[in-house]
């Protein structure tokens, strides 16, 4: 395992319309409109945390992720950040640290934050970096054959015996993945060969 963990998070204006497609076709893939992480060394050891909501001028959020996220264009008129700004301070930490990213459907927030970089006109900070994926991981613990992964709730309830409250803030989902991670993790259920194998289910599936 990497020295550093990155545990990250997105909410978004909605799907890719065509999962197929460069990151040069922005108009398929979706922005982030909240971005967070959680920065851990591999002891669990918190050294930063960041949240942002992004405002864009020209975003337009989905009705369903509106009703996920509760995200709203005035709420970010008030209180987003610029994008650049925004996506510079992640590419920072990412350099500073080369951290191992992790999230819960990491393919998903990679592919939004790429597209988000290629919009800015930003260098991408993910072309050198290993993936870990807890969503991928939850096939382990699926008891029911008519579902592939556990949401993330699920996959807390599951761990923890605990509900997961505030769920679809970023936020609050990267600081859970970053338990679940280490619970998993403590119980002797990720080995070098899973680290391996799960990076390479990512990359495969990225535009870079």
């Amino acid at each position: 395992m990497k020295k550093y963990l990155l545990f990250i998070d997105t909410e978004t204006t909605g799907k890719p319309k065509n999962w197929n497609l460069p990151y040069s076709a922005t108009d398929q893939w979706p922005s982030a409109v909240q971005l967070a992480w959680v920065l851990s060394d591999e002891n669990g050891v918190e050294i930063n945390r960041e949240n942002f909501y992004i405002d864009v001028e020209d975003v337009k959020i989905s009705v369903q992720s509106m009703r996920v996220h509760g995200i709203k264009k005035e709420f970010l008129k008030e209180n987003g950040k610029d994008r650049s700004w925004v996506l510079n301070k992640l590419k920072d930490e990412i350099l500073r640290y080369q951290p191992l990213i992790i999230g819960h459907f990491t393919e998903f927030d990679i592919h939004t934050l790429s597209c988000d970089y290629y919009r800015a006109g930003l260098e991408n900070p993910f072309s050198h970096s290993g993936f870990y994926c807890t969503m991928l991981k939850s096939e382990d613990y699926v008891l029911n054959p008519e579902i592939k992964h556990l949401r993330l709730s699920q996959l807390y309830q599951y761990l923890f015996d605990s509900k997961m409250e505030n769920s679809h803030n970023a936020i609050i989902d990267a600081e859970a993945t970053s338990k679940c991670f280490f619970e998993i993790y403590r119980r002797g259920e990720i080995s070098e060969d899973n680290f391996q194998n799960m990076h390479q289910k990512i990359i495969c599936k990225l535009k870079f």
